[in-house]
């Protein structure tokens, strides 16, 4: 080439390599990429707008149509539960989760009857609860003198409480303190009970459980501490009979339970979330807990429509059995394997989220208010936290509440995962100062339908509901790309929260075993 014609093309070529250049400095430095922090803040912007409870109520209304099709209930074990089950699963798979069924046995039990009847000497009918997996009497019920333990320190919970022979073909009269219901009705069966009645040793109605099917010796059953001083107080005048009608229906059934999961994502770092699907056999559960199941199918379709690509794994998982003692977070949790377990880096529970008297209330993560049971696992109070931020963002006002072992949270907090979430209230009763700081009505439980056939489409706050369903998509929007914030330390700040619906040892959705 000659020379001329070589400087020329060396010339060309600086040319095109300055214009190729002059855009990149034109553009400046490289724009650094987002952190986790900000990946997870603008997803979690995302999902707060476009996840309404108006939405969520769609769901709602599925689960009340199904219900009114299966006698009014979708209790674990039915087909009501089934169909609930079979809807969200349909949403999920089309929505492009991983979707998983676990199925599991367990025993279901229905009352059938409970009654206390006083016959002689003064003819009425007083209230009774019969305790889960009790003995069952004969149609009709037993007639018998009722025993009351003698005034002192006996609880009922040794042999030495019963005097000889004063217990034989009675029922016996117990009152609620030190010792489990199952072993009470055991020692008064060993007197030769042929039947007892716990009474409470707080106000309210006693709802309890016998903890065990194995375990039933005798028809027992509870009443108020009111009711339970009364008989108490008439049987050490003279002569009381009764009739105690406990009956209840057992036998073995088949629930599932049923997860879904983002397909991406480090499962080494797996974000779940959980609500329990199943109801109890009285009503439809719409509050408790079709509203905390609907919360998270909601949560999770608008996740899959973002089109986002998060860094940790998400799993929303819909409990069964949880009204018969957490029975479905406890199969899956004992079918974890270490390593499985070890993955899961934290869990939030979202049971009863739009109840029709309010509170906002979060789980205690850190036990700053020194209510009940202690902290949660390592992260828990990180987890409080979180919410409690995102709820003052928006200045709604909350409490906290206690792990009192009362929903799916437990079996987490029990092999050390971290744990908390929301929970609007339930049997338990609004005070003026919470009136005064949520609205609603003083003097009146959170939801007065708790448990009962009223739990219907008509038994929901949508401004709760909106809240927590904003809740829900907050955390999983920051924690599906960072979870950094679990080893942040942070201020222990105390509030007026307690039990938020009542305490003590339960086996599950209110139901105390002692």
């Amino acid at each position: 080439m000659p020379l001329r014609n070589r400087a020329t093309a060396a010339a060309t070529a600086a040319l095109a390599a300055a214009a190729v250049a002059a855009p990149l400095l034109l553009a400046g430095p490289a724009t650094a990429a987002p952190s986790p922090a900000q990946q997870g803040n603008k997803l979690s912007r995302t999902l707060v707008k476009g996840a309404t409870a108006k939405d969520a109520f769609r769901h709602l209304k599925v689960f009340q149509a199904i219900a009114d099709r299966n006698d009014g209930t979708r209790v674990a074990g039915s087909a009501g539960h089934d169909m609930s089950v079979a809807y969200i699963e349909a949403l999920m798979k089309a929505a492009g989760y991983k979707v998983e069924r676990q199925a599991f046995d367990y025993v279901y039990t229905e009352t059938i009857a409970e009654k206390l009847q006083v016959v002689s000497p003064s003819p009425r009918e007083v209230p009774i609860k019969l305790m889960t997996y009790t003995a069952s009497g004969p149609e009709g019920g037993i007639t018998a003198p009722l025993a009351a333990l003698p005034a002192g320190n006996a609880t009922g919970c040794e042999a030495d409480d019963y005097a000889s022979d004063t217990f034989t073909g009675k029922i016996a009269l117990v009152k609620r303190g030190t010792c489990s219901f199952a072993q009470k009705q055991a020692a008064a069966a060993d007197a030769g009970a042929v039947g007892a009645v716990i009474y409470n040793n707080t106000d309210g109605a006693l709802n309890g459980t016998i903890g065990d099917p194995g375990a039933g010796r005798i028809p027992t059953g509870g009443v108020s501490m009111a009711d339970g001083e009364a008989l108490a107080a008439e049987a050490a005048q003279g002569g009381v009979e009764v009739t105690l009608d406990i009956r209840e229906l057992r036998e073995d059934r088949t629930t599932y339970n049923l997860t879904a999961e983002t397909r991406g994502g480090s499962a080494d770092r797996t974000v779940m979330l959980g609500a329990h699907l199943d109801s109890v056999s009285e009503g439809p559960g719409i509050n408790d807990n079709g509203s905390g199941s609907a919360g998270l199918v909601e949560v999770a379709m608008e996740l899959a429509k973002s089109k986002a690509k998060p860094a940790n794994k998400v799993r929303f998982a819909w409990w069964s059995a949880e009204e018969f003692g957490l029975l479905g977070s406890e199969a899956y949790v004992a079918g974890l394997s270490e390593e499985q377990r070890a993955q899961i880096k934290l869990y939030l529970n979202f049971d009863m989220i739009a109840s029709p008297n309010a509170g906002y209330f979060v789980y205690d993560g850190d036990d700053s208010d020194g209510v009940g049971a202690g902290a949660g696992p390592e992260g828990s109070a990180q987890l409080e936290r979180g919410i409690t931020d995102f709820l003052d963002s928006k200045s709604i006002p909350h409490e906290g509440t206690d792990f009192t072992g009362r929903s799916d949270y437990g079996p987490f907090i029990e092999i050390g995962i971290p744990s908390g979430g929301t929970f609007t209230g339930a049997e338990g009763i609004k005070t003026p100062e919470q009136a005064a700081k949520f609205g609603g009505e003083a003097g009146v439980a959170y939801d007065p339908c708790y448990h009962q056939a009223c739990d219907d489409i008509d038994n929901v706050d949508m401004k709760a509901f909106d809240v927590n369903v904003d809740v829900i998509a907050d955390a999983v929007g920051r924690y599906a790309h960072d979870i950094s914030t679990l080893s942040e330390p942070v201020e222990s700040v105390p509030t007026d929260g307690d039990a938020g619906s009542g305490g003590g040892l339960h086996d599950g959705h209110g139901r105390v075993t002692e």
